[in-house]
């Protein structure tokens, strides 16, 4: 039960050392699990000789094979499934547009267990029974809106199910239901605030709200200030994938230095992406998760493609859950020009330096030629469109030299009037990829 900062004290502050002994024990059930109920899993360990019994301790682990996004998509829809098909009771799936979706299949344990997780996310950032929390992400198959549902419903917070779409509805309702938490993509966050500014909200004198729960897309640390400074509120940072159980896989607190992994029900690794080894905490790599209570859809080593690192010690919050940095970007999401590695995540850095810029870019490649070309597109605010003495050119050629110096290549810079670029309501879309017809 939820006392004072802490939704289970004796599990968010366990020691270590019981963490990984409580670990050890579930995951030796979990691979047990899988090898008795999961074809896909039985072929993977008796390919390699491997049986449950191998498992005996946290370095053991390495001894499993990676399980990869194409696995669950050539095994769609039930292939990698562990229990029987009764007594999977909630389906949802990724917002993938082409080929297979990935699935996560839930039994009423797994959905028991989110619902917990997501509750203690909630009550985590300061979420307490007497709030008002407006869910802007989508209902459906995206398991962003009805996962933050259910960890509301278990906190007792009153609920106002907005979904996505209809902006300006939206704020009304925020205005007048006194909303105090906001929960949907940063990227909708900032085009709420400046939908408030078109239309005059001050929203901290017409709004109620302090706490904003964002994810479901890299964001960041300028964004995160632009967000806070331009909506009065707290912004949060929630992280959590379909293939783990969707929002509730970890979360900041209000140290902000981190975000918590809910190590009783997650194992988590940093690898290199491109070798597979397994890297010291501390290095930055590729996040694998190995869940350890999901009966349904359990995933072994799953290898997320996020792009972070692993912080171990004790945070001053009093949690001892590892704590995961913000996802820089995606190894998949990586873009090669001119034969340098960019994320986009360095380009948001890179334009949010410059407070004459409003929060929208676009990324824009192209290959007319034998070389890339390596377009900027973005905003200027709607105060610096209206002030004489902003120079363009001069702001050009500074954001240009600021993009070399963060991504190591020249890049062109195109400014354009606020309100130009578009907008999204769910996640958004920040590169334009049209080499060899790439979109």
């Amino acid at each position: 039960m939820a006392d004072g900062k802490y939704w289970n004290e004796k599990i968010e502050t366990m020691p270590t050392q019981e963490i990984h002994k409580l670990q050890v024990q579930k995951l030796r059930d979990q691979v047990k699990h899988c090898y008795e109920n999961s074809v896909f899993y039985r072929k993977k360990f008796d390919k390699i000789g491997l049986k449950p019994n191998d498992i005996r301790s946290l370095d053991d682990l390495q001894k499993i094979p990676f399980t990869v996004k194409s696995d669950l998509r050539d095994n769609y829809p039930f292939g990698m499934v562990a229990v029987k098909s009764d007594d999977i009771v909630e389906i949802h799936a990724s917002s993938g547009t082409t080929g297979n979706p990935i699935i996560g299949a839930y039994t009423r344990s797994d959905m028991n267990m989110w619902q917990e997780l997501m509750a203690r996310s909630i009550y985590t950032v300061g979420g307490r029974r007497q709030d008002v929390i407006h869910i802007a992400y989508g209902y459906g198959l995206f398991t962003g809106g009805l996962g933050f549902h259910y960890g509301a419903q278990k906190v007792g917070t009153k609920i106002v199910p907005a979904s996505g779409g209809m902006t300006q509805r939206q704020i009304k309702l925020m205005k007048d239901l006194d909303v105090t938490i906001l929960a949907c993509t940063p990227s909708f966050a900032v085009f709420l605030a400046e939908t408030m500014a078109q239309e005059g909200i001050v929203p901290e004198k017409d709004l109620k709200l302090r706490l904003g729960m964002f994810g479901a897309e890299p964001w960041s640390d300028k964004i995160r200030e632009r967000i806070e400074k331009e909506m009065h509120i707290q912004a949060f940072d929630v992280y959590g994938l379909t293939e783990l159980c969707g929002p509730g896989v970890s979360i900041e607190c209000p140290k902000h230095n981190g975000l918590h992994i809910w190590e009783d029900n997650f194992i988590v690794e940093t690898i290199d992406p491109d070798t597979g080894e397994v890297l010291n905490a501390g290095e930055e790599g590729e996040l694998v998760f190995t869940t350890l209570t999901k009966t349904g859809l359990p995933m072994l080593r799953y290898r997320t493609r996020d792009i972070s690192k692993i912080n171990s010690e004790k945070c001053e919050c009093g949690r001892t859950h590892a704590r995961m940095a913000r996802v820089t970007g995606r190894s998949d999401d990586m873009l090669i020009i001119r034969g340098v590695n960019v994320f986009p995540s360095q380009i948001e850095y890179a334009v949010m330096c410059f407070s004459e810029l409003a929060s929208q870019y676009l990324i824009v490649l192209d290959r007319p030629g034998a070389l890339d070309t390596f377009v900027v597109k973005v905003e200027l605010s709607e105060q610096a469109a209206k002030n004489p003495q902003t120079d363009k050119n001069e702001l050009k050629n500074d954001i240009q030299k600021r993009i070399h110096i963060v991504t190591g290549i020249s890049a062109d810079v195109e400014i354009v009037k606020p309100g130009e670029l578009p907008r999204t309501e769910g996640k958004a879309k920040r590169v334009l990829d049209l080499r060899n017809g790439k979109m």
